[in-house]
């Protein structure tokens, strides 16, 4: 490889890796303020909040790359300007292109390989993540008591203590409401002092009560007016009671698989799209064909009426016209009899209309969605591509290196990337754009700005240059103040 090829690799690879990790931290920080009321007060073992971090890490690879790309080519292009590198390898015969030409291979190969990240290690990122985020749902709080307050961590009962020892754990004051009872029992403990402590296999309750009382409140189906209270007082006592909830416990990870878009490759998306299109299909035709055959002309000897057919519709207003004569000549009690009949029907036709109606929206939803991630997966790769040749012209044109002028504009341009595709995906989910079009309009309309920039940097253009446009404003400037005082003689001339 040659030195100069060796210099700018060097130049981009480090500002590329630095800005990634930089970005995906960003994005981190973000996921775990969103879930951390889920995670603290329950004791989770550190290794499964790690494990959840890492498969969030990995789910935020889509988003954080392209402006990893964007970030770290303008940077690098910009410092490779400001330190006259670039114009020293375009004083020697280099277009930019041949500049670019190891970042294109690198580009190339990030590529490919974010093609195989998202088609395969994100969907099972995804997988194992909602399935850690249900297992951490379904856990209860841990077992931490506060002094003067109830914790009612533990259901269908409430713990409340008035101090506690923070070396020994010795609880004084102990108040415990039990509604545990299916027969609507309620026992209420009041002791001086206890041990309450979840077992090691976090299975059980083991409760210790020391200088108390149990009041024990009996109810059966007559307990608004026969109800009995039982007293007893105790020096000791001890209860192991059964808990669920306190163990962190696995879920079967293939549960959020399946009709979960984001946990399917790019060929268990094709397998369900063609699944679902028949689908959509077949419940459209069950739902239109019975309402109009079974519901609407339930009772019209001619059958469902051919749209195509103007001899048919001719003939069916004939018969309807005549129908409604029929039914004008019956007495009051009949003619409400049969409009009674027809209310009903109308309203029961409605009722199978509108289930069938929500289970054809809801797979066609389920389409939708599973069109939209087969586009995602394509999109990654060519928004990198796009990204870096942006950035590259960009940082070729400003001539700014470090962290100021670069993140500025690649912020800029991520937002609209970033408005343009969500925007483009909403259409696409409502099923107002298709699926091509709502997943690509970010790719189509930034790939002539990628373009345009491209060429205008290989032409040495200042478009961003602010040295040219404050000389061109001076030159300006200077022509037309120069040429005001003769102006203002000529003026004068005229007026004498």
């Amino acid at each position: 490889m040659k030195k100069i090829y060796q210099l700018i690799l060097k130049s981009y690879l480090g500002p590329l890796v630095l800005t990634f990790f930089i970005i995906i931290f960003i994005l981190m920080m973000n996921f775990v303020w969103r879930y951390i009321d889920e995670l603290v007060g329950k004791g989770l073992d550190p290794m499964v909040i790690l494990e959840l971090i890492v498969y969030a890490t990995i789910n935020m690879i889509p988003m954080g790359l392209p402006l990893a790309i964007l970030l770290a080519t303008i940077m690098s292009m910009g410092n490779l300007g400001e330190n006259y590198e670039l114009l020293a390898m375009k004083s020697a015969g280099m277009s930019l292109f041949r500049i670019m030409k190891p970042l294109i291979w690198v580009i190339g190969i990030i590529s490919i390989g974010s093609f195989f990240v998202v088609n395969n290690l994100v969907p099972y990122a995804n997988k194992k993540m909602f399935a850690t985020l249900y297992d951490i749902k379904q856990q209860n709080e841990a077992l931490e008591f506060q002094d003067g307050l109830f914790f009612n961590g533990i259901d269908n009962m409430s713990i409340r203590v008035e101090k506690q020892n923070p070396e020994t754990n010795l609880l004084t004051g102990i108040l415990i409401y039990d509604n545990r009872s299916n027969s609507g029992d309620m026992t209420t403990t009041i002791a001086d002092s206890g041990y309450i402590r979840l077992s090691p296999d976090k299975r059980y309750l083991l409760v210790t009560l020391y200088n108390g009382e149990t009041y024990e409140q009996s109810r059966n189906y007559q307990w608004y007016t026969k109800s009995s209270l039982r007293h007893h007082k105790f020096t000791r006592q001890e209860g192991k009671i059964p808990m669920t909830g306190f163990d962190f416990q696995r879920s079967d990870e293939n549960m959020f698989g399946g009709n979960n878009s984001q946990t399917l490759d790019i060929v268990d998306l094709q397998h369900n799209i063609d699944s679902l299109d028949l689908l959509v299909q077949n419940l459209t035709t069950t739902a239109y064909g019975p309402l109009l055959r079974d519901q609407i002309f339930a009772r019209d000897p001619d059958g469902v009426m051919p749209i195509d057919s103007i001899e048919t519709d001719r003939s069916r207003k004939v018969h309807h016209a005549l129908l409604l004569d029929s039914i004008a000549t019956l007495d009051t009690r009949s003619r409400a009899r049969v409009y009674q009949q027809a209310l009903r029907s109308a309203r029961s036709s409605r009722n199978s209309f509108s289930f069938d109606e929500s289970t054809s929206k809801e797979a066609l939803n389920q389409l939708y969605r599973n069109k939209n991630e087969w586009h995602r997966k394509l999109t990654l790769p060519i928004s990198i591509l796009i990204f870096f040749l942006i950035g590259a012209p960009l940082g070729a044109i400003i001539r700014r290196g470090g962290l100021g002028m670069p993140i500025v504009i690649s912020v800029i341009f991520f937002v609209i990337y970033y408005i343009i595709s969500i925007s483009g995906e909403k259409f696409a989910k409502e099923g107002t754009w298709s699926s091509l079009l709502g997943m690509w309009i970010s790719a189509i309309l930034l790939t002539p700005l990628a373009i345009y920039l491209t060429r205008t940097a290989n032409n040495d253009s200042p478009l961003l240059d602010m040295d040219w446009y404050i000389g061109r404003f001076k030159h300006y400037r200077d022509l037309v103040w120069g040429k005001m005082p003769k102006r203002i003689d000529n003026w004068r001339h005229k007026q004498h």
